[in-house]
């Protein structure tokens, strides 16, 4: 088995500082779940950063935490950067005991908690190593060495065999460039860490993304006023394989339920504790099943432009003031879960099961669609439901659809609803077939309102208006 092309390459001097390593072969490579990849500062001989392929990436089976609670108080985000270089991955960042669990661990967006990740994947011929985040420093030259990590292949055991030197990172006013081959950064990941923390509009960052397959667990915290703009929809593809089973909440901690609790970690893409953030013309993808985001949001004035999210149960998390126009979601089911307030114009849902689940309070609005189009793909795909979670309600919910499609939907449209959520706000205006004729509504769920004008037009034109829902300070 040999060797066709390194990248970087040997020798080469402008190595991305969170560049992959890629080796091709003449034939697929076949991983051997062993071995190790050793990277070293090529003066000193320093390791800079060691993988033992032997470590699983993480769990594969649920966990079971019948203690857990929530935090007691809010969650604090720090406004220093924990890194792998000055942080040990896995230091609680909230008050519980270390888990001691043997997986591998990287820090990813300042989260020292960190989270398990895939070293590595085979795409073809190729093998591709992607290293523990932010250890490569701008200017330096490294050597690599690898010993046993794919069947037949012997390794590199000589210093001179695989050098490389990282370039400069030369950005150019605020606008940072990514691309697979020739930007400031190799991955989404890379620039986002490259900008600091809680900017204000006056420096504001442009991260633009190039054509391409990006396959990496994007985390960021505490960003302000950062657009990241894909080249195109269908052809900037973020994606990766994460779920509550591969990166849980803590044994003791739950999550991802009420404001302030412990950030949950198993999205594909996930924006936490930022305000201003707009993402256009790209997908975000879950490979994985299960409680799977494509995107999730925690922040408020936030906005999504020709995005299209893909993900399983729990598609979509929205949290927090956010404006969705022209997007495309696929879910399996739960496909929109959030507490709000969100607002969805000319947007495309896909929905395998339920289309929702609402969980906003009486502090805000929750989900308003207004030209949507909702294509049910199973028996069960209702526009929403309001089921007993555990023993908790959700009295407050509000879902509105105005002038929207909706194809495969149940007649009942929202259910199943609990007593205790009986007077939850549920409306709906105008709804149509693919064929433009206008859906029979009288099978409706009791607690639905069926707006109609003119008596509701104060109504349908309120929550027509992003503002409304969104609230007077968010940004257009």
């Amino acid at each position: 088995m040999k060797i066709t092309e390194k990248f970087p390459a040997n020798l080469s001097c402008d190595a991305c500082v969170d560049t992959e390593l890629i080796l091709t072969f003449d034939c697929p490579p076949v991983l051997t779940g062993k071995g190790y990849v050793k990277v070293s500062d090529y003066s000193s001989g320093e390791v800079v950063d060691f993988i033992d392929f032997g470590v699983p990436a993480g769990p594969v089976l649920p966990r079971n935490c019948p203690q857990a609670d929530y935090l007691k108080k809010p969650y604090v985000y720090e406004s220093g950067r924990a890194t792998n270089k000055n942080t040990v991955a896995g230091t609680p960042s909230a008050g519980y005991p270390r888990d001691e669990e043997k997986y591998q661990l990287t820090i990813i967006g300042g989260f020292s908690d960190g989270f398990h990740f895939y070293p590595a994947f085979t795409e073809g011929n190729s093998l591709h190593i992607q290293l523990h985040h932010n250890l490569l420093e701008q200017c330096r030259k490294y050597f690599v060495l690898i010993g046993g990590v794919v069947e037949g292949f012997g390794g590199i055991n000589d210093k001179n065999e695989w050098v490389f030197t990282t370039g400069k990172v030369e950005v150019k006013g605020r606008e940072i460039t990514v691309a697979i081959r020739g930007g400031n950064f190799m991955t989404v990941q890379g620039a986002l860490d490259f900008i600091p923390d809680h900017a204000d509009k006056s420096n504001a960052y442009t991260v633009r993304v190039k054509n391409g397959d990006y396959r990496e667990l994007v985390y960021f915290r505490n960003k302000d006023y950062v657009s990241i703009i894909g080249e195109s929809m269908d052809k900037v593809i973020v994606h990766y394989a994460n779920n509550e089973v591969f990166n849980p909440h803590p044994a003791l901690i739950k999550t991802n339920e009420r404001p302030g609790t412990f950030p949950s970690r198993r999205a594909a893409f996930a924006i936490d504790n930022c305000t201003h953030i707009t993402l256009k013309n790209l997908t975000v993808k879950n490979d994985a099943h299960g409680q799977a985001e494509g995107l999730l949001v925690n922040g408020s004035n936030n906005r999504f432009e020709r995005v299209h999210i893909i993900g399983s149960g729990d598609a979509l998390q929205t949290n927090g003031s956010a404006l969705y126009e022209n997007c495309i979601i696929d879910g399996e089911g739960d496909t929109v879960l959030g507490r709000g307030p969100a607002f969805f114009r000319n947007t495309v849902l896909n929905s395998r099961g339920p289309f929702m689940w609402i969980r906003n309070t009486r502090a805000n609005h929750g989900n308003v669609f207004v030209n949507c189009v909702f294509n049910g793909e199973g028996e069960n795909a209702v526009i929403a439901r309001l089921p007993d979670n555990n023993g908790m309600q959700y009295p407050d919910a509000e879902c509105v659809l105005i002038n929207c499609v909706l194809c495969g939907v149940p007649p009942i449209g929202f259910y199943p609803i609990d007593e205790k959520a009986l007077g939850a706000h549920l409306c709906e205006f105008n709804s149509r077939d693919k064929e433009g004729e206008a859906i029979d509504l009288s099978r409706r769920h009791p607690s639905v309102k069926i707006l109609r004008m003119p008596v509701d037009e104060q109504t349908i034109k309120n929550y027509s208006d992003c503002k409304f829902v969104l609230g007077a300070d968010f940004d257009l």
